[in-house]
């Protein structure tokens, strides 16, 4: 999905008119003083202590939020309030999204304002304050609110059905009546996300999570348990035949599913380098989804839409956000995926060349063969492990930075949250430059809120500290190099000069890719002894950070070389590397070595490589010769 169709999307939502009928929440967020207040005269107990507390539109008023965020013509908003604090904070909240309130009923009596009232102490959050959640809604009620649905949809493009607190429908008619309705407005777009009663339903599109559909419809509802896509396809398949109406089913990171008479549209989810939070995402997914059908596009095209607008909101913290049109546009611009999830997750499943260690990731790479006339190798990892160690080095370093020193910290702060953080990130960045990388550390340095302000350093500042650790391991390797303690052969991937010897041969241009400084990656690998196969390709980091990524070094290859996607090779130990190959058509094997000379593939590099895209996986260059055969042209 490129920017011209995005703008064109967002163009059309202009003139599209939607209403939204659902359970409108308030979501508290209570920032507590950890010092917390005074000591009750009359109790003797110590009082708590609001240091911050705001307050955002939550459930189906966060849907009509993110409605408002992409500008349709009309929206109006169709539900039930009560007569209180939060219920004022509520509709002055929908106010100022300018939406038609005039179908937003508050009853009196017996009804609360669903609220959610969420303490934090730190970055840790606190047991949950929930309001309303013993409401009964009068007859009364349910026929205003009935009433109103049959008139949104005499008028409006789309209407969404939205139920996300428990027993918010008090009275079962109130489903059995909306489902005459529906059955009687057959041709009307109706989109429904229910996370109780969403089988009750008939004559509507259905937006659901996996683990809701796996739930109720015979798989474990275990969120921690893992559900291949595979199963989530097959329960898919069976609503959708039971319902014949479309059905989406979002599946988390892994991205969203469509249903309809076209077959099964899958559309997989963003990778983002990023702390996210996924609370809200489902709304934006939901709000964009319907505002996408009712400009006229198909499902298919809905979900793409849909799940980049998502990509933007799980990056807000601390809140239920929204996508703008400016921001969607700017997330769809460079987007990278996940790919083969499952595959990733279970080994078990992994298929392989025959007679090889070599796996094959994507099951049609090899019917072609591929006319190579440029490969870009990365360097740590993938050819030399001179560094090998440098990601505990970076986990010990950045761990040390953010806790300042301090061994023992509270809540959200402690030591294992610390090392969780940064073990992730260190993961999904392998591969990238390492002023990046202690850009990051910058960022978790804020955010943990450790070390004082005064205290804190830049990005360069910590990079030479970094380097400065990892430099001793690397110098002491390089001094027994010299002494003849030990070959430069024990600091190579097995199989690297053969396979470098076998391309030369072949005529393909090679080029050397680092986030390493530059310098340091021309001195290694001419240490080495493969810098002859690079000439003057070699390329690591930068004082301009600017001039050099291997994204940067990619695209100008293939544009001034004017390739096809297929004469492109990656070669990498990190995903980054496979990520910009994949967006460009390439090939790509994923290095899966182990840097201490263990054989067979790090599993854990396996997965993410495939996660990152590659086609094939490797644990060294042993077998590439077979490769190399069955690949070039």
């Amino acid at each position: 999905m490129d920017n011209k169709m995005i703008s064109g999307i967002l163009e059309k939502i202009r003139n599209v008119k939607i209403a939204v009928y659902g359970d409108f929440c308030l979501d508290a967020y209570w920032l507590m003083d950890p010092s917390g207040s005074e000591i009750s005269v009359e109790t003797g107990i110590q009082a708590e202590a609001v240091s911050r507390h705001y307050y955002s539109p939550g459930g189906a008023s966060n849907v009509v939020a993110n409605l408002a965020a992409l500008n349709p013509a009309e929206i109006r908003v169709i539900g039930v309030t009560g007569n209180d604090i939060f219920g004022r904070e509520l509709r002055l909240k929908l106010q100022r999204l300018t939406v038609d309130m005039s179908s937003l009923f508050i009853q009196q009596d017996h009804f609360d304002t669903y609220t959610f009232v969420k303490k934090y102490i730190g970055e840790g959050e606190q047991p949950r304050m929930d309001f309303g959640l013993h409401n009964v809604r009068s007859v009364e009620t349910d026929e205003l609110i009935l009433e109103k649905i049959k008139r949104a949809l005499e008028t409006s493009d789309v209407i969404i059905i939205n139920q996300q607190v428990p027993g918010s429908i008090t009275r079962p008619q109130f489903i059995e009546q909306l489902n005459e309705i529906f059955e009687h407005y057959q041709s009307k777009l109706i989109l429904l996300d229910s996370r109780h009663y969403s089988r009750q339903f008939r004559h509507v599109y259905l937006k659901a999570n996996f683990v809701e559909i796996a739930g109720r419809y015979g798989a474990p509802a275990d969120p921690e348990e893992y559900i291949p896509l595979v199963k989530i396809q097959e329960i898919g398949t069976r609503i959708f035949q039971e319902w014949r109406k479309p059905v989406f089913v979002t599946c988390g990171e892994r991205g969203i599913m469509t249903f309809d008479d076209a077959g099964m549209h899958y559309t997989p989810g963003l990778q983002i380098l990023k702390k996210l939070d996924p609370v809200g995402a489902g709304d934006t997914m939901l709000s964009a989804l319907a505002l996408c059908l009712g400009a006229g596009y198909p499902p298919g095209i809905a979900a793409e839409f849909a799940n980049l607008a998502a990509a933007v909101t799980i990056q807000k913290l601390f809140t239920t956000g929204t996508a703008s049109p400016e921001e969607i546009l700017e997330i769809s611009m460079d987007p990278d995926y996940h790919y083969n999830p499952d595959l990733a997750e279970t080994p078990g499943k992994a298929g392989y060349i025959p007679g090889t260690k070599i796996e094959i990731c994507e099951k049609n790479i090899l019917d072609n063969k591929y006319p190579l006339k440029h490969v870009v190798f990365d360097h740590d990892g993938t050819l030399s492990t001179l560094r090998a160690g440098w990601e505990k080095v970076m986990e010990d370093f950045m761990i040390r930075v953010i806790s300042g020193g301090v061994e023992k910290m509270e809540g959200d702060k402690m030591p294992g949250k610390v090392r969780e953080r940064v073990k992730e990130y260190i993961a999904l960045s392998a591969g990238v430059r390492t002023i990046i990388q202690m850009k990051a550390l910058a960022d978790l340095v804020e955010e943990f809120n450790v070390v004082p302000e005064p205290e804190r350093l830049d990005a360069y500042e910590y990079k030479k500290l970094y380097l400065l650790d990892l430099m001793k391991i690397v110098n002491r390797r390089l001094e027994k190099m010299e002494r003849g303690e030990m070959g430069r052969d024990q600091f190579i991937i097995p199989g690297t000069m053969d396979f470098l010897e076998s391309l030369k041969k072949l005529g393909v241009i090679m080029y050397l890719a680092s986030g390493t400084d530059e310098p340091d990656v021309r001195k290694e690998a001419g240490i080495l002894g493969y810098a002859q196969y690079f000439g003057n390709q070699i390329y690591g980091s930068r004082e301009d950070m600017q001039s050099f990524s291997k994204k940067i070094l990619m695209a100008r290859i293939v544009q001034e070389n004017n390739l096809r996607g297929n004469e492109l090779m990656v070669v990498g130990d990190g995903p980054v590397e496979i990520r910009e190959c994949r967006k460009r058509g390439g090939l790509s094997l994923g290095m899966a070595t182990h840097e201490d000379g263990t054989g067979g593939a790090n599993m854990e590099k396996r997965r993410r490589l495939i996660r990152g895209g590659a086609h094939l996986i490797l644990p060294d260059f042993r077998e590439v010769d077979n490769l190399l055969r069955m690949v070039i042209k």
